[in-house]
């Protein structure tokens, strides 16, 4: 069985109870990660714990490097990764302190985030019509309604630019669009994820109504890190408790992503680009 990756959003910055922990600093080919990886054991399962906005929350949503994080996740045998996020609520059932199991993104970034790893050299085309791993979202799913949460199944996750908030016309435009709820973050490492043949589920706690819902205070920092700082400690139970009933195998098409996806004639593929993506495509192109 592979590694467990769980990136930390917002609040979230060390995962307690994990044991025989190393600091670990990976080098990837798409410059630094956001901070040094912690690997460890964590309720019989090896993991690996990545504050996707580093340590003390020194980076923002458009300068996160998520090539480098997911690339380092890869390159430490990582084969599902459970994003934590802090997210708004665009729909009224939804409400602040819930947890959202995320199954849908929409884009809505301008694009200064890299977010393939095949853009030079070498084109591949992945399926991503449905962006998560429907059986990891299952378990999380699963393991926060045993827990007592209050869970949502589904939900499709608007990824906006930031690092401000939404303006009210873009939250009611967001809401006749039929989007569930807001964030800055989880659309790239999604998408990064899927290219890696890696598991993905998204752990979206609702902090706020964003600033569409008339009863309540537009959305403030104070009010997210508040919301979510009460949640962080049940987020962390359902990653201590889902771990333990990951299946050792994984039964979905995440693990062959690529196996059909590589375009470019392999004899055409610079030597560089080979070496820098083989921990990736290594068991397509040799």
């Amino acid at each position: 069985m592979g590694r467990i990756g769980i990136i930390g959003g917002s609040g979230l910055y060390k995962i307690g109870g994990i044991k025989n922990i190393k600091k670990v600093s990976v080098t990837t080919p798409f410059g630094v990660p956001s901070d040094k990886f912690i690997v460890g054991n964590l309720e019989g399962k090896e993991v690996v714990f990545l504050p996707r906005h580093g340590v003390g929350h020194r980076i923002s949503p458009t300068r996160i490097n998520y090539r480098a994080n997911i690339y380092g996740m890869k390159k430490l045998n990582v084969e599902r990764i459970i994003s934590v996020t802090a997210c708004g609520s665009l729909r009224e059932e939804m409400k602040p302190m819930d947890f959202v199991v995320v199954d849908q993104f929409v884009d809505r970034t301008n694009h200064a985030r890299e977010m393939s790893f095949f853009d030079k050299g070498l084109v591949a085309h992945i399926v991503f019509a449905h962006p998560v791993c429907g059986d990891l979202a299952e378990c999380v799913y699963k393991t926060g309604l045993a827990l007592g949460l209050s869970m949502h199944k589904s939900g499709t996750y608007i990824n906006m630019e930031g690092p401000a908030f939404s303006t009210l016309a873009e939250s009611k435009l967001y809401r006749s669009w039929g989007m569930d709820i807001i964030g800055m973050t989880n659309m790239p490492e999604a998408k990064l994820a899927r290219e890696a043949e890696i598991c993905y589920a998204t752990i979206a706690c609702v902090t706020d109504y964003d600033c569409w819902h008339p009863q309540h205070e537009s959305v403030t920092i104070d009010l997210v890190i508040q919301n979510l700082l009460k949640n962080v400690e049940n987020a962390k139970k359902i990653i201590s408790a889902v771990i333990k009933v990951i299946p050792a195998k994984r039964s979905c098409a995440c693990k062959d992503t690529l196996q059909y996806a590589i375009i470019t004639d392999k004899k055409l593929i610079p030597a560089k680009v080979k070496k820098d993506l083989g921990v990736i495509i290594g068991k397509y192109i040799k």
